[in-house]
């Protein structure tokens, strides 16, 4: 039987009278890396802090890493690492400042050690007595992670961890990642980057709170039901601009010198693009890919 890291049921959290997560059971089996989505405002950062126990539950209930969520809070922040969504680390310490805080918080024995081999997990031995505020977007990343992993938890709850740095930076943080789920560690990661998310064994899609979809890529993929065709030639711009407004197509965009649309109807796409004007274009049906489902998810939910 598959251990699960997380296994959650019936979560639900309001504020005042806003509800930001409704009725959300969700399992995440040890080891795996699971891509956490939806839109802004769906209720991931709610769900992943009453995961850390920062938060407690409305109603629902479940497990962390075995331990109950309701009540042993204190025993599940011990084993886990959370990244949130800022840098929040001092800015006017060093990198190994910042370190030795973590690592005094934690009470981590033979500190210098420790901090010694997480920097050069980190490859940021070089930048071990650089002040925190003259790092790159990229490197405060890396040092957040590093706080993150230097108690050596068991489960990574990293909320958008990669959001505004560049495309290098990003590729590299998911090689550390892979690294750590290598080695049993169990991570749950929000994101908005499409490819972040086919990175990840698992993917758990949010919307109003709720559990849309969860699965493999593949699977959501799939699930989803959607046709999609692709085309080029001349004139692609103007085009979209007419199939957006055409009954049966969900989504139409360009993507470089292609035309790409989406639907559920697949005779309602076919007659869409039958039905455009010179110059005409050459179609195909291609499969779809996890972006075209998340924005097909995501104008479900603006619809509702």
């Amino acid at each position: 039987m598959t251990t699960l890291a997380i296994d959650v049921h019936d979560l639900v959290k309001s504020f005042g009278a806003l509800k930001v997560v409704d009725g959300l059971s969700m399992q995440v089996p040890e080891g795996e890396i699971c891509g956490f989505l939806g839109g802004n405002g769906s209720g991931k950062t709610t769900t992943i802090r009453m995961l850390c126990g920062l938060l407690r539950p409305d109603a629902g209930g479940g497990t962390c890493l075995g331990f109950d969520l309701l009540r042993e809070p204190m025993k599940i922040r011990e084993q886990i690492g959370y990244m949130t969504q800022r840098f929040s680390f001092y800015e006017d310490l060093t990198v190994t400042e910042n370190l030795q805080f973590v690592a005094r918080l934690y009470q981590i024995p033979q500190r210098d050690r420790a901090i010694a081999e997480v920097l050069q997990r980190m490859e940021m031995t070089q930048r071990a007595n650089q002040l925190a505020r003259e790092l790159s977007g990229g490197w405060k990343q890396r040092l957040a992670l590093a706080a993150c992993v230097l108690h050596r938890p068991r489960l990574l709850l990293l909320d958008e961890p990669t959001a505004g740095v560049d495309a290098r930076a990003r590729r590299e943080f998911w090689d550390l990642i892979h690294e750590m789920s290598a080695d049993g560690i169990t991570v749950l990661v929000s994101t908005h980057y499409m490819d972040e998310a086919e990175r990840c064994k698992r993917v758990v899609y949010l919307a109003g709170g709720r559990l849309v979809v969860q699965g493999t890529a593949a699977e959501v993929v799939q699930g989803a039901g959607l046709t999609v065709y692709q085309a080029t030639g001349p004139g692609i711009e103007a085009q979209v601009r007419r199939l957006r407004h055409t009954p049966g197509v969900e989504t139409a965009a360009v993507f470089g010198d292609a035309l790409r649309i989406a639907g559920k109807d697949h005779a309602a796409l076919r007659a869409a693009i039958d039905g455009l004007p010179p110059p005409a274009l050459t179609w195909q049906e291609v499969p779809p890919r996890l972006d075209d489902v998340f924005i097909h998810l995501l104008t479900e939910q603006e619809g509702e």
